[in-house]
């Protein structure tokens, strides 16, 4: 399994974009802020929306498909599924 998953530091604050094959790990790296990078310096830690893809390829273009985006798209893609804009990472399970 591998996930595009957007991150936000509140509502429609600073948002991070990014891919991995462990949801669930790779948002407890970003919440326990323990990579340095844009998401610790910007504290980027609420996972907002992800989307589930069985093939890496077709996860890093949607990936840099999102990234691509306008702004307001990106608001507009969140909060269509989730538009109350709550920390879906409870919801991962192990």
């Amino acid at each position: 399994m591998y996930a595009v998953y957007i991150l936000a530091s509140r509502r429609n604050g600073t948002l991070y974009i990014g891919v991995t094959n462990d949801l669930p790990r790779r948002i407890t790296e970003h919440r326990d802020s323990a990579i340095p990078g844009f998401t610790r310096e910007h504290g980027v830690k609420q996972l907002v929306h992800y989307e589930v893809f069985d093939d890496v390829t077709a996860a890093i273009a949607r990936e840099k498909q999102l990234k691509r985006w306008r702004r307001r798209w990106k608001l507009e893609l969140i909060e269509s599924g989730n538009p109350d804009w709550h920390d879906l990472y409870e919801g991962l399970g192990p």
